[in-house]
C-alpha cells in the first residue's frame, strides 16, 4: 500500500517521529565508556542525517510541481474525468487493495518499534588508525613528514612539531606563497576535519565555518588576520607588493642588476614574463617594460602558459593577493580546529613523551593494560550496584566490606615524588608501585639502583642519602692508601704502597 503518494508522505512522517523518539531514548542513556559514548553520539548523527533526508523528500512531496499530490486527494473524493463519483471511487480502491495482497500473499504485519529499539544497540564502523587510539590522539606522521623535507619547515623532532604545527603566523609571507606551503596547508586541514568529523559527529562544523569566514573578511578587510597584518597604508606592505620593482628608479641595466637574481626573478613572474636566464638577461627583458606597455611587447618575452600581456601587472598582483587571502582563510579554519581539539592534542603530546621513556616491552604491557580497563569498564553495564561509599570491588564484582576497606587502607593516599608526586589509593597498590616501570625510570634518573633497600623510600633526598651511605658501607667512596698510592722504583716500576713496602723489607728493591 505504500504505492500511493499520500501513504508514502504518512509513512515518512511516521519514520521521523520514530527516529526523533529513538534519539531522545538514546540520548538518556549514560555511556559508560568513551568508547561507547563515541558510538552513541555517531547513532545519533546517522538518525538526523536519515530525518533530514527523510524530511527533504516531503518537501519536495507538498510542493507538488508535477500536481500528483493534487490528483490523489482529487481521486479520494471520487473526481475522474466524467465527474464525480464516489463509489466507483471507492470500489476502484478496493481492488487496488486487493490486487496488492494477491501478489503479496505472504505479508505480515511487522512491528516497527523492534527494529528500530535494535537501532540502539549497533556499533556504527568507525575508522581509526593504531596512532589515533580510537579517537584519543592525533596521528600527525605523514604531515610531519612533510614539514621536515619543506623549505618553510625545520628539522625538529615529532613532539616539537605538535608544539608548532598549530602556529603558521610564523612562517614568512615569501614560503607562504609557495605551492607547497598550500598543498601542505591543505592537506593539514583536510585531515584536521576528518579527525573531527569522527570524534565530534554532533558538531555542526559547516555552521563554526561559515561564522569563522564571515568574520575573516572583516579581519582580512582591517588587516587584522594574525600573521597577515598589514603594517604600512594603501597596500604598501602588501605581500604582492614586495615583488614589484619601481623602475623610475633605474635607467640602465647595471643599477637594475644590483637588485638580485631572486627579486628580478619575481618582478618578472608578477608580470608575466620569462624568469630564465642570467642577472644581466634578465634586467634587461624587466627593463623592456619600462617605456615599452607589455601588449606591445614581443610574444617571446612572456612565459609559457601565461595569459598574454597584463597591463602594469594589476592582474598578477590581484591574482597573488587572492591565493595568499586563501592561504591565511585555510591557516584560520586550521587554528579553529586546533582549538576545538586542543584537549586531544594536549594528550598526544604526553602520549608521544611518554612511549619516548618507555621500552618495547613496558609500552605492550600498558596496551593490555588500557584494553583490559576498557573491557572491565564496560561489563555488566546495565546493573546497578548499590554503592554509596565508593568502596572498590572485589573479585566478585560488589563492593568489598567496609571493615576490609579500612583494614587494608584502601582509603588512604600515598604520594611518591620519585614518581612526580604520582599518588596511589590504598596500601597493595602502593607497595606494588615499587616494581612498576614508572618507579624505575624516577630512580634511573637520580642515578640509584631500584633495590629492596629502597622500598618505602618516597623522598628524593632520603633516597640519595641512604644511596651514599650504602655505598660508604660498602667502600666504594673510602680513601684506601695501601691499595691506593702509588710508589716508582729506580726501573721506573709502580707499585702500590703495600707492595712497595714488602719488597723494599726484603731488599729487592
Amino acid at each position: 500500500m505504500s504505492s500511493t503518494l499520500l501513504e508514502v508522505t504518512r509513512a515518512a512522517h511516521e519514520d521521523v517521529e520514530r527516529l526523533e523518539r529513538l534519539i531522545v531514548k538514546d540520548l538518556q542513556n549514560d555511556p559508560p565508556t568513551t568508547k561507547d559514548g563515541l558510538y552513541q553520539s555517531h547513532r545519533v548523527r546517522n538518525n538526523i542525517d536519515t530525518i533530514i533526508s527523510t524530511t527533504e523528500k516531503l518537501v519536495e512531496i507538498y510542493d507538488d510541481k508535477d500536481n500528483a499530490r493534487k490528483d490523489e486527494i482529487a481521486a479520494l473524493g471520487g473526481q475522474t474525468a466524467t465527474g464525480v463519483n464516489v463509489f466507483s471511487a471507492f470500489y476502484d480502491r478496493l481492488k487496488e487493495i486487493r490486487e496488492y495482497h494477491r501478489k503479496h500473499p505472504a505479508a505480515r504485519v511487522v512491528d516497527a518499534n523492534e527494529e528500530y529499539e535494535d537501532l540502539l544497540k549497533e556499533e556504527p564502523v568507525i575508522e581509526f588508525s593504531g596512532e589515533e587510539a580510537f579517537g584519543r590522539y592525533l596521528d600527525l606522521h605523514e604531515l610531519f613528514n612533510q614539514y621536515i623535507n619543506s623549505k618553510f619547515g625545520a628539522k625538529i623532532e615529532y613532539s616539537a612539531y605538535l608544539d608548532v604545527f598549530s602556529q603558521p603566523y610564523n612562517i614568512p609571507w615569501k614560503l607562504k606563497s609557495t605551492r607547497q606551503y598550500r598543498k601542505y596547508m591543505e592537506n593539514l586541514l583536510e585531515y584536521l576535519i576528518y579527525f573531527f568529523q569522527r570524534t565530534e559527529p554532533l558538531q555542526d562544523l559547516d555552521r563554526i565555518f561559515s561564522k569563522l569566514e564571515a568574520e575573516f573578511e572583516e579581519q582580512w578587510a582591517n588587516g587584522q588576520v594574525q600573521g597577515w597584518e598589514k603594517q604600512g597604508q594603501e597596500n604598501e606592505d602588501d605581500p604582492a607588493q614586495h615583488t614589484m620593482i619601481d623602475l623610475d628608479y633605474y635607467s640602465t641595466v647595471e643599477e637594475l642588476m644590483e637588485v638580485g637574481p631572486e627579486k628580478l626573478k619575481e618582478a618578472l613572474a608578477v608580470l608575466g614574463l620569462k624568469t630564465g636566464g642570467t642577472v644581466q638577461q634578465r634586467a634587461e627583458r624587466l627593463l623592456l617594460t619600462k617605456h615599452t606597455p607589455l601588449e606591445k611587447l614581443d610574444k617571446k618575452h612572456f612565459a609559457k602558459g601565461s595569459h598574454g600581456p597584463r597591463q602594469n601587472g594589476s592582474t598578477a598582483v590581484s591574482q597573488d593577493i587572492n591565493s595568499l587571502k586563501q592561504i591565511a582563510l585555510v591557516e584560520a579554519k586550521m587554528k579553529k580546529l586546533c582549538d576545538l581539539l586542543s584537549k586531544t592534542i594536549e594528550q598526544t603530546k604526553e602520549n608521544v613523551v611518554k612511549k619516548q621513556a618507555l621500552t618495547y616491552e613496558e609500552m605492550e604491557q600498558e596496551r593490555e593494560e588500557e584494553e583490559t580497563q576498557v573491557d572491565t569498564e564496560s561489563d555488566d553495564e546495565d546493573q546497578q550496584i548499590y554503592n554509596p561509599l565508593k568502596l572498590p570491588m572485589g573479585w566478585d564484582g560488589k563492593p568489598i566490606p567496609y571493615w576490609l576497606y579500612k583494614l587494608h587502607g584502601l582509603g588512604q593516599e600515598f604520594k611518591c615524588e620519585i614518581c612526580g608526586n604520582y599518588s596511589y589509593w590504598g596500601r597493595r597498590a602502593f607497595e606494588r608501585h615499587f616494581k612498576e616501570w614508572r618507579h624505575q625510570h624516577g630512580m634511573r634518573c637520580l642515578g640509584i639502583p631500584n633495590t629492596k633497600n629502597f622500598n618505602e623510600i618516597t623522598n628524593i633526598q632520603e633516597a640519595q642519602e641512604l644511596w651514599e651511605k650504602i655505598r660508604e658501607r660498602q667502600g666504594v667512596n673510602k680513601w684506601r692508601p695501601d691499595l691506593e698510592e702509588e710508589y716508582e722504583d729506580k726501573e721506573g716500576n709502580i707499585y702500590n704502597k703495600k707492595t712497595y713496602t714488602d719488597l723494599q723489607r726484603q731488599g729487592l728493591i
